[in-house]
């Protein structure tokens, strides 16, 4: 038994070593993880406050069928019943929180651009997805031309 510790240096120094570096881990772990991190699962609950902050952007789906209800119904009736108006036409809180609607309208989205984020043909999404190529759907015309964004089943005129 002597033999094994007469010389135990080579114990000693991973020991030192481990030792070190689970100081610096929780030395760094101090410093970089919020104090809060953990309280309420597994995120910064201080992260909150900085969120309340923030100022609001999104309207939210209730204040565009509040005076959009002819476009809302004409949604709710096709394969986009279930997409929020923000999704496609950005945040909305300046146009529907304004005293003065017309101050903010928003701009209509460029759907050539917009569709193709969802529909453009990709392996990775479900087989039962509506997917195009739109190179060859629509000749490079901008979707709008024959569908009705808010219903895209019903065919424009």
């Amino acid at each position: 038994m002597r033999d094994i510790f007469r010389n135990a240096g080579h114990l000693i120094r991973p020991a030192v070593v481990l030792l070190a570096a689970l100081g610096l881990f929780i030395l760094g772990r101090g410093i970089f993880i919020p104090k809060t991190f953990g309280q309420y699962g597994h995120y910064d609950a201080a992260s909150l406050d900085r969120i309340r902050q923030r100022p609001i952007s999104y309207a939210g789906q209730d204040a565009c069928v509040m005076c959009h209800d002819d476009q809302a119904k004409v949604r709710a009736s096709g394969p986009h019943a279930h997409v929020a108006c923000e999704a496609c036409h950005g945040p909305q809180q300046a146009h529907a929180g304004a005293d003065d609607p017309s101050a903010h309208k928003p701009v209509l989205p460029d759907t050539a651009v917009l569709c193709k984020r969802c529909h453009e043909k990709d392996a990775a999404k479900p087989k039962s997805f509506p997917q195009v190529v739109s190179a060859e759907h629509s000749g490079g015309a901008a979707c709008n031309v024959c569908h009705t964004p808010h219903n895209p089943l019903r065919m424009k005129p």
